[in-house]
């Protein structure tokens, strides 16, 4: 701590596409043959199923 305030964290940024859910299971529609519900597991592709996307660092006035 280098003051009266504390540095405050920057938080990752939540994902627009799909609001920080980044996986789905979805059922197949069947069971198999000892009962179990058959999923499969889709990743939202803008964050790649992380659920939050990179901040960019961007420069004021950095543009000529």
């Amino acid at each position: 701590m280098t003051g009266p305030n504390p540095a405050t964290a920057t938080t990752a940024r939540i994902c627009p596409n799909c609001d920080g859910f980044a996986s789905a299971a979805i059922t197949l529609g069947g069971r198999d043959r000892h009962g179990h519900l058959r999923t499969i597991t889709a990743h939202c592709p803008a964050c790649q199923g992380l659920g939050v996307t990179r901040t960019r660092c961007t420069r004021e006035g950095a543009r000529a």
